[in-house]
């Protein structure tokens, strides 16, 4: 079953095929969990950014390219022109498990660097995904001055939809902002209706994980203890504990190597503490087929993967965004 739900998203390395559909660039690229559907529609990525040296090299060890550093150093006017932005651009800035300081945050300013390339290189169309929160931080004036950016200064017709992982397929509960533009204002655009698979989270788990995931006495006391107090005080901040039925999990965030606390397997039949979800199933819980190279450490891969997109969603956009331009004979 597993090859059944990850066999649409192997990842094709077609970019030295000139026979491509589209160009596009792939900005704060991560990992490359946004250019993975792009790139299997028929798309060229003809350049990409990434500043964390370790996601880099899962990059290039999965697309064959090192993507260039730093994206404040990189004058836009080098960029090679392009179809289509893509820019998973960084969302502690806005994140509730983050301090929320927006713009007043280094990370928060990096919607200016897209907004930047925008305007000089004036694509068809972009897509840019951040955490639901972004849509009320600051009491909704942060995301006021994007849309007001994106539509009336650099005049894209703009779409957006907060959209859900498990409702695409993956067992997990992730929700983030998808955040869609277009030059052409003719087009008409629909975010991608609900696939509402059914997911377990068995589909996902392997057969035989190494003990070392299993947490220890010590870190599994500390959770229950910590869980008990806060429940004490009237919240739910703790643990959460998921077995092979559940349909889906909590949100993997990039924090998952410390302690796992909020993706928990159950092992008590096995008469074992609850594990931590190995690399494997962290790349598979956001829709990475199992040909996608892990190739830092575990500590490293959590991050990485608790940092990256549901490709699954993403391809379900893309494919829209696709069917749009095609329509709209832009592509």
């Amino acid at each position: 079953m597993l090859e059944n739900i990850y066999k649409i998203y192997e990842i094709n390395n077609n970019k030295d095929n000139n026979n491509y559909q589209f160009k596009y660039i792939d900005l704060f690229a991560g990992i490359g969990g946004i250019r993975t559907p792009f790139q299997n529609l028929g798309g060229k990525c003809v350049f990409s950014s990434e500043i964390d040296k370790y996601a880099a090299q899962t990059y290039a060890a999965n697309y064959g390219e090192v993507p260039s550093g730093d994206i404040t150093k990189i004058s836009a006017n080098s960029i090679p022109d392009f179809d289509i932005l893509l820019a998973g651009f960084p969302c502690q800035a806005f994140s509730i498990a983050g301090k929320r300081e927006g713009f007043n945050d280094t990370r928060g300013t990096m919607f200016f660097e897209v907004e930047r390339i925008l305007e000089e290189k004036k694509p068809k169309c972009f897509l840019l995904e951040n955490v639901k929160g972004l849509t009320n931080h600051d009491k909704g004036k942060t995301f006021k001055i994007m849309l007001d950016i994106l539509e009336n200064k650099l005049n894209y017709k703009v779409y957006y939809k907060v959209l859900n992982a498990k409702n695409f397929g993956l067992p997990q509960n992730r929700e983030r902002i998808m955040i869609v533009g277009f030059k052409n204002h003719n087009v008409d655009f629909h975010f991608p209706k609900e696939t509402n698979i059914p997911t377990k989270l068995g589909n996902i788990l392997e057969n035989n994980p190494d003990d070392k995931y299993t947490i220890s006495d010590k870190i599994w006391e500390s959770h229950q203890k910590r869980k008990e107090k806060n429940k004490a005080k009237g919240n739910g901040f703790g643990y959460c504990l998921f077995n092979e039925e559940s349909e889906y999990t909590s949100t993997i965030s990039a924090r998952y190597y410390k302690d796992g606390s909020e993706i928990l397997i159950d092992q008590s039949s096995k008469r074992k503490n609850p594990r931590k979800l190995t690399p494997r199933e962290a790349a598979r819980l956001q829709g990475y087929p199992d040909s996608f190279k892990i190739v830092v450490s575990d500590t490293q891969a959590y991050k990485q993967f608790g940092n990256s997109v549901p490709v699954n969603m993403i391809n379900a956009v893309a494919q829209e965004m696709y069917k749009t331009l095609k329509n709209g004979g832009e592509i």
